[in-house]
């Protein structure tokens, strides 16, 4: 499996941990790739952290049966160039799941979000505050996901909202 811009690899190390997957992560972040690999060398897991771009990946066609991205995908200068990357590196009926923030979540679905974080007053206010003006701005809206695939090589998806985010599931045919 692959993990899309793992950050310093949590999720891909408990996948490898989980002792089911080979797993790889690509970080554009040269520092990121490092740290991701200095935390898996201290957890006793192989995981092939590789620094690379979304939207040109350096792996060959048809490389993975399964590819996760979480809460990376708004970030990337080129959505559709990194749905077409992870369809192509995906083997026939391979599946991919992007999770991220979606910019048409409510204030109430934004409050109920931070409320599951059990976080103290002055954190819960400024968690808010990032949320609503910092990390939404740069999200896409649940419609704005569903025409970013359309002009992709997956043309189709299932699309869930949940709570201030998106599960999005994509099936290479």
């Amino acid at each position: 499996m692959l993990e899309v811009a793992p950050g310093p690899g949590f999720l891909a190390i408990q996948l490898a941990q989980a002792a089911r997957y080979t797993v790889t992560g690509l970080d554009i972040s040269e520092s990121f790739v490092r740290i991701a690999l200095e935390n898996a060398r201290k957890a006793g897991v192989a995981v092939d952290f590789r620094h690379g771009n979304a939207a040109a990946m350096p792996f060959p066609d048809a490389s993975f049966d399964f590819v996760v991205c979480v809460a990376a995908f708004k970030n990337f200068s080129d959505p559709v160039g990194a749905l077409d990357e992870i369809h192509r590196v995906l083997k026939p009926r391979g599946q991919a799941s992007i999770y991220d923030l979606r910019k048409d979540a409510s204030l109430d679905e934004i409050a109920a979000g931070v409320r599951d974080m059990q976080l103290s007053t002055i954190n819960s206010l400024l968690t808010r505050w990032i949320f609503r003006f910092g990390l939404l701005r740069r999200a896409y809206g649940s419609q704005a996901v569903v025409n970013l695939v359309a002009q992709s090589r997956f043309r189709t998806c299932q699309l869930e909202r949940d709570g201030i985010g998106f599960e999005l599931r994509l099936v290479r045919t």
